[in-house]
């Protein structure tokens, strides 16, 4: 079982990703985690992401490698985010014929722009711990935070400018890769802007 969530802003690829993950009993890798999981040991992978640089395709690739031969991969794993150009699709491709995996199903999660905006717009984090709220995902008391009790608060760079910057970039990246997998008849459209917890279903109709 191998599964791919991809998507534009706002459309929820983490939190579904830990919820397939966690139904299936499975991995949920999201490269940027493993990065930063890597930059403790590595200092070179360190310096880089302190100084804000591009970690190249190949050094990703081969992190991924070496995660996806764990013993906790065996049965699976959920991808959270990548590939995000369309030769990380290729290297990717190459990687998991190396180990002989094949993809189960990619996923491209989607949502009306308005929502985006909402979700994002509105969203708030606590300034005591990071803990992020939103529309989907509300406080039990309106701006405190569940978990620790510190005041929630709006983030000062969501705005509508710089998020309609991102879903068009993500659109113009996502294109070539979306049509590699749609080729090979791994491609699926959900529906994000439904419970979180309908992703389970949706992959049960691969």
């Amino acid at each position: 079982m191998i599964y791919i969530l991809t998507g534009g802003p706002a459309t929820g690829k983490g939190t579904r990703s830990e919820i397939l993950a966690r139904a299936l009993n499975i991995p949920h890798i999201a490269t940027g985690d493993m990065l930063r999981a890597v930059a403790t040991e590595n200092e070179e992978i360190r310096e880089k992401l302190q100084r804000g640089e591009l970690i190249s395709d190949e050094i990703i690739t081969g992190l991924l490698e070496e995660r996806l031969k764990k013993e906790d991969c065996k049965d699976g794993f959920v991808l959270d985010g990548y590939p995000r150009t369309y030769k990380q699709a290729e290297l990717l491709d190459e990687l998991l014929a190396k180990l002989g995996r094949e993809i189960t199903k990619v996923m491209e999660l989607t949502v009306p722009d308005e929502l985006a905006f909402k979700r994002i717009l509105e969203r708030k984090k606590c300034e005591e711990c990071g803990e992020m709220y939103g529309i989907d995902f509300p406080p039990k008391v309106e701006d405190v935070c569940d978990k620790c009790g510190g005041h929630l608060s709006v983030r000062t760079d969501d705005t509508r400018e710089t998020l309609s910057r991102r879903i068009n970039t993500y659109r113009e990246n996502a294109k070539a890769i979306l049509d590699f997998y749609r080729e090979k008849g791994l491609l699926m459209t959900v529906d994000a802007s439904a419970n979180p917890e309908t992703v389970v279903d949706d992959a049960k109709l691969n």
